[in-house]
């Protein structure tokens, strides 16, 4: 399945989801004023109650004060495991992830898992064979919304996303899931470091038919590929196969929608729904 899911035991997630929940009853809260005491929404919070969303540190830092937790989730999310319900394939790329100074993503079968929403995630794993028990379902959800936090990491990676018209036309999930997709798109469009380009439906050029592909710049400047397929993910270290593939992406980038284009065609989209 696209961008690394399996179905390991996240156990430590859901440990320190039990210990959110045991301090909010005890401040005598529901998740609800939670939610609104952290500036969270209340889905987030749930999510993370019930081991499903890996807490971002800002979330953690709040908690800790609006329940005064004595200092016991900073210490319980150090052991909570950022690759858990990643594919054994992905993990390695999903590291390097975690230091990247930039990262481009080509797709042409799902939205990149970064720019999806829960419900979207969740359409997708379920039209995929064969269907996954609901504890599976849960972990690969959670690390996939897990890897999200990355869009705001600090210091900042600069992101570059190129989707095609047909993944977003192909209304995974029906209407409401896509009119929700479409929503936070746009709104990923405004983060500063997020570049969002649509490949328009009708293009006779295009770099980009030997499949998705993604490109990593690490701290040290070196530029690593990676390529996934049915059950396999590869890693591309040497040098001139990624440079043919940032040849590849740089054409896709000029024949594709310019973000402004993107974000119109976007808003005709969501409004025709």
């Amino acid at each position: 399945m696209a961008n690394g899911s399996t179905v390991e035991s996240s156990d430590s997630l859901k440990a320190f989801g039990a210990a959110l929940k045991t301090f909010r009853e005890r401040a005598l809260l529901t998740q609800e004023q939670l939610a609104e005491r952290l500036n969270y929404s209340h889905a987030s919070v749930a999510s993370v109650e019930q081991g499903r969303r890996m807490p971002t540190a800002a979330f953690v830092e709040r908690a800790e004060e609006t329940l005064e937790a004595f200092g016991v989730l900073r210490a319980m999310v150090r052991h909570v495991g950022r690759q858990r319900g990643l594919a054994v394939w992905f993990r390695e790329w999903a590291q390097l992830e975690e230091v990247a100074v930039a990262l481009c993503t080509y797709e042409c079968r799902v939205v990149p898992g970064l720019l999806q929403t829960e419900a979207y995630t969740r359409a997708v794993m379920l039209n995929v064979p064969p269907p996954p028990s609901e504890e599976q379902l849960e972990q690969r959800i959670a690390a996939r919304l897990a890897r999200q936090e990355l869009l705001g990491r600090r210091p900042p990676i600069a992101f570059s996303f190129i989707v095609e018209e047909s993944v977003l036309l192909r209304h995974t999930g029906g209407e409401e899931v896509t009119r929700e997709l479409i929503d936070h798109l746009l709104a990923s469009t405004e983060l500063w470091n997020v570049e969002l380009q649509i490949m328009p439906l009708r293009q006779p050029y295009h770099a980009g038919t030997d499949g998705p592909m993604q490109l990593l710049e690490t701290p040290e400047r070196q530029w690593l590929g990676y390529a996934e397929g049915q059950k396999t993910g590869q890693l591309i270290s040497d040098r001139e196969a990624v440079s043919v593939m940032q040849m590849r992406y740089a054409k896709m980038r000029s024949h594709a929608l310019s973000p402004a284009d993107s974000v119109e065609l976007l808003q005709r989209m969501r409004g025709a729904l």
